[in-house]
């Protein structure tokens, strides 16, 4: 594996570029006053070859700050359009963003993006900055979701400057340097269409087949075999968001990547307690994006991404099809999840109406998302169980886990402990029928598929007012259990407890 102490020494590729002038602003980041590094993902680093040397130098900051040019890149910002909150919204594009360059990592090819470095031709109204408090919680959650295992942009840094910034109040200025294969989106594609631009369209859709989705060149139709490819991976990444309770708030067809990653994290959140109709976005009054709406939505937005599509696929019957992959890939993808949540080793007539009590009684309880799943783990045959944690502190130092005991039992998480009991002993008698009679095995597989640790806003708020002292500790901390979240570590208590009563107002909105 290569470990290049500089940025000078990775190979760049900038292929993006290359589409034409059309596709994008050449145009120069504007530098920030006195920029500080604040922190590194190291993890993020790696997927660049950067060694710890490279970090260190003056080089780094230069680059992830803004002030100097990506060595050998080529900055520019994109443009597209796209649909905000369900209405055409014609041109947006970068207004924020600039795209450094594109380089070629030991296993891979990673497009740098600058976040907050400055205005664009497509800034419309905006400042071209970011402001600390967002890009806290950007930085962070690239990192919990990649823990998650949802597929999701990286992030390599965060920087912070003296340049205030006004939005409800004057706050202060900081960048993201953030990482994708490609920061290609639906919207891309509906710019072209929406231009009649047929030859661009087509132009940017062959890029994308043939970088990232070589295996549509064979299909009689590689265009509608694109649409199948981003149709799948867009319904699996809704049913990894949707059984860890995230969010998204701001589901705009001009946020949804064609590479089905989690785009533009902006006013995002982890559910506390359960709600189906929970909203994260504050600025979203109706609910467009609520949790319980977030698949109907990204299926929405990719008949959107089908329409752009319809400019050069005369056929719609085709495109169609590949639209109607969406509901059976989301449920199978769902199904298999939530069976690893609830360590069924195999699916049983009756399972679906298990499960749908289940939420149903999580939404009757307002019980919490997280641990409800994970403390399931140690519920089922119990005599007692007020011994739940006993149970839990045997069965972590069994699987080898760092004990972590503290944590409320199962039934405690439920106001209705009649009806939670109820439910669990209808569990623990399905539990017996498993065809893997492991109860070690099914333990196993629950705690692998339910995490102890989510970003829920509190802790998120935390690290962001530690950051505004210019105290990284708290990003730390979170990053140690955001990094693997499955498993307890030892002295993080708080981070896996349940939120203080202050949490529930906390409000995040699109004014980042």
């Amino acid at each position: 594996m290569n470990a290049y102490d500089c940025f000078d020494d990775i190979p760049k590729l900038n292929s993006f570029a290359a589409l034409g002038a059309a596709f994008y602003t050449r145009l120069p980041t504007t530098p920030l006053n006195q920029p500080a590094l604040l922190h590194v993902n190291t993890d993020a680093a790696a997927l660049l070859g950067l060694s710890a040397q490279a970090l260190s130098e003056p080089v780094f900051l230069d680059v992830v700050s803004g002030t100097s040019p990506l060595p050998g890149g080529d900055t520019l910002a994109a443009v597209y359009s796209g649909h905000q909150f369900g209405h055409w919204a014609g041109q947006l594009g970068d207004g924020r963003a600039h795209l450094l360059g594109e380089l070629k990592g030991p296993e891979g090819h990673w497009e740098l993006q600058l976040k907050g470095a400055g205005m664009t031709p497509y800034s419309r109204m905006g400042d071209g900055r970011a402001v600390l408090r967002s890009s806290v919680r950007e930085y962070l959650a690239s990192v919990a979701m990649h823990g998650l295992g949802i597929p999701t942009t990286r992030a390599l840094s965060l920087v912070t400057a003296k340049n205030p910034v006004m939005r409800e109040t004057v706050e202060t200025a900081a960048v993201v340097a953030r990482m994708a294969p490609s920061f290609i989106r639906f919207g891309s594609f509906q710019h072209w269409a929406a231009g009649n631009h047929p030859e661009h369209l087509r132009r940017l859709a062959d890029y994308v087949i043939e970088r990232f989705y070589p295996e549509c060149l064979t299909s009689v139709n590689p265009y509608v075999a694109l649409l199948e490819c981003v149709v799948k991976r867009t319904a699996e990444l809704m049913a990894g968001w949707q059984v860890v309770g995230f969010c998204h708030g701001v589901m705009n067809t001009d946020n949804m990547s064609i590479l089905g990653l989690t785009l533009d994290y902006g006013p995002y959140g982890f559910m506390d307690g359960f709600d189906a109709r929970h909203i994260c976005n504050h600025t979203d009054t109706n609910g467009r994006y609520a949790w319980h709406a977030q698949p109907a939505v990204a299926h929405w937005n990719l008949y959107q991404l089908a329409n752009s599509l319809h400019t050069i696929v005369p056929d719609a019957d085709a495109l169609r099809a590949a639209l109607d992959q969406f509901e059976p890939t989301f449920l199978d993808a769902m199904q298999k999840r939530m069976m690893d949540k609830l360590g069924l080793s195999d699916w049983q007539e009756g399972d679906e109406t298990l499960v749908d009590d289940l939420w149903s009684l999580m939404q009757a309880n307002h019980a919490d998302f997280t641990l409800t799943f994970r403390q399931l783990a140690y519920a089922p045959g119990l005599a007692d169980v007020a011994k739940a944690n006993v149970t839990q502190l045997q069965i972590e130092t069994d699987l080898g886990h760092t004990v972590h005991s503290g944590l409320m039992p199962f039934i405690d998480l439920f106001i209705d402990r009649d009806a939670a009991e109820l439910w669990l002993e209808r569990y623990r008698q399905r539990i017996l029928r498993n065809s893997d009679k492991s109860d070690f095995n099914r333990i196993q597989t629950m705690l692998a598929a339910n995490p102890l640790y989510v970003l829920r806003n509190h802790l998120a708020q935390a690290a962001i007012e530690a950051a505004q002292q210019g105290d990284a500790s708290e990003i730390e901390n979170l990053m140690t259990v955001l990094r693997s979240p499955f498993v307890a570590h030892a002295g993080m208590d708080a981070y896996a407890a349940l939120p203080p009563a202050w949490a529930s107002h906390i409000e995040v909105s699109c004014s980042s």
